[in-house]
């Protein structure tokens, strides 16, 4: 007997007709109405089938249209687990990251260098009016220095929504930040000293290596699959092999790689590291983009002894100006709240109490939800353009959430000529090498989709392979 709730049998039946070909790409579902007559259960139970059948891209809904099956995804290859070296090495990337980020943030520009949604994605008047209520009933804390950890509203907020990724987190040992960056600073500097070395996916996002770098330690990259994240047999031999001080992760949804971990595998990770004592700083700022509670959970879900620092921020998700982050450090809670006292104290109490009204809204979930099928949708449209337009031989992940692409080009292509060729025609690309500390990645590019996103775009897009693929055959000239 089937154990499983009502809506996720549906939602399997629906999913069948689809595999079967019974429904086919375009056809029209039921209504909800007509699909809760049909089986016999009710509207809420055939909206959450729905609404997990968008989740996983099987169906899609239309403005005032209803619910019809989704088009498959683009047929391209996926880049092959990666290989970084297996020593550790000094980091230094920052000249390279911030002309690209300058570029990035350039108005000039038509930017694909960006890992952020665009502002008229974000629910900005319900922010503008949340951060009006705030002053309006608050302004008394204009008056007062703001004190680490932060507001207890806030907290709690957190807390609440930490549910989601499976952590029943307590609100009295959550630490508010300057955003997720500074909580993984935090967590580093109280576990780490100059010279310690840290494991990490390779590649990565190159904010951790900055901070490696500001930090004086030393990056040890561990081989990760596109599809199914870090290498668990590499981490395990590198911890047995490498004087490992700290273990710094995006489980969910990495960075640029888009890759997210098995449940079983973030309980692995979790058990590998508690075993042996050393902490893994967990960043799950993009858990929120993945649409089903099972791989959105967190490995500090699994975390038993406090092992796990895991570190949130809200500014992919709903408002990206506020600047503000969290970290529950675990066992480490108290020397992290003592260094965020130090070094920058608290944050702005008007901000953190706006973000706490934005977080307990009952308008948050559904935005999440438009935001994620509107940004599927995009990646989608980016996935075809690159299989129509780069040169033959191009892969390019498939993630199952998110607005990020690493495309990995053909082997005799230079990333870094690519985004100086692109930049003379105001597009900005980010090139692979920004993401490693060991000079690979020199034919591959991560692409941000979630920005502004219409005919101009795709025109730069398609530019970009048009790029790609002149300077392709010039290289294959050259070395006849």
């Amino acid at each position: 007997m089937d154990e499983s709730p009502l809506y996720m049998q549906l939602a399997a039946r629906v999913a069948t007709l689809v595999d079967t070909g019974a429904l086919k790409r375009g056809d029209r579902l039921s209504s909800v109405r007509e699909m809760a007559l049909q089986q016999g259960v009710s509207t809420s139970t055939v909206l959450q089938a729905y609404r997990h059948l968008e989740d996983r891209r099987i169906i899609e809904a239309r403005p005032r249209s209803g619910y019809f099956v989704a088009k498959p995804r683009p047929p391209l290859q996926v880049p092959a687990i990666t290989r970084p070296p297996s020593a550790s090495v000094a980091v230094d990337v920052n000249s390279l990251a911030e002309t690209v980020m300058a570029a990035a943030v350039d108005p000039q520009c038509i930017s694909f260098g960006a890992a952020c949604p665009s502002g008229d994605l974000f629910p900005l008047e319900r922010v503008r009016q949340a951060m009006s209520r705030a002053a309006r009933q608050h302004a008394a804390s204009l008056g007062r220095y703001p004190f680490a950890p932060g507001n207890q509203a806030l907290r709690q907020a957190i807390s609440r929504r930490a549910l989601a990724m499976g952590c029943p987190l307590d609100h009295r040992q959550i630490l508010v930040t300057n955003g997720c960056l500074e909580s993984i600073s935090l967590c580093l500097r109280a576990v780490t000293q100059p010279g310690d070395v840290v494991a990490l996916e390779s590649p990565t996002h190159f904010g951790f290596l900055q901070i490696l770098q500001s930090l004086g330690l030393r990056a040890l990259e561990i081989p990760t699959d596109p599809r199914r994240g870090m290498s668990l047999a590499a981490l395990e031999l590198a911890l047995d092999t490498q004087p490992i001080k700290a273990v710094l992760a995006v489980p969910t949804l990495s960075n640029p790689l888009g890759a997210t971990m098995s449940g079983i595998d973030k309980r692995r990770l979790a058990e590998l590291l508690d075993a042996r004592g050393i902490p893994l700083i967990e960043d799950a700022i993009y858990n929120d983009l993945f649409g089903t509670d099972e791989r959105r959970r967190a490995v500090k879900s699994f975390d038993r002894s406090g092992n796990v620092m895991i570190c949130g921020s809200f500014s992919k998700t709903l408002a990206p100006g506020l600047r503000l982050g969290w970290v529950e450090a675990g066992r480490w809670a108290p020397a992290v709240q003592t260094l965020k006292a130090v070094l920058s104290g608290g944050h702005t109490e008007l901000v953190e109490l706006a973000m706490a009204d934005l977080l307990s809204q009952p308008a948050y979930e559904p935005a999440l939800r438009q935001l994620r099928r509107t940004i599927a949708q995009r990646v989608t449209r980016a996935r075809q353009i690159v299989g129509e337009s780069f040169p033959k031989g191009t892969r390019v992940t498939d993630p199952a959430g998110g607005f990020i692409l690493w495309v990995e080009l053909p082997e005799s292509l230079d990333a870094l000529e690519l985004f100086r060729a692109c930049l003379e025609q105001r597009i900005c690309i980010a090139p692979g090498p920004m993401f490693t500390a060991t000079q690979r990645y020199r034919h591959c590019v991560r692409l941000g989709v979630g920005g502004r996103w219409d005919e101009v775009h795709e025109r730069a897009l398609r530019e970009v392979g048009r790029i790609a693929t002149a300077q392709l055959r010039r290289a294959i000239r050259q070395a006849a």
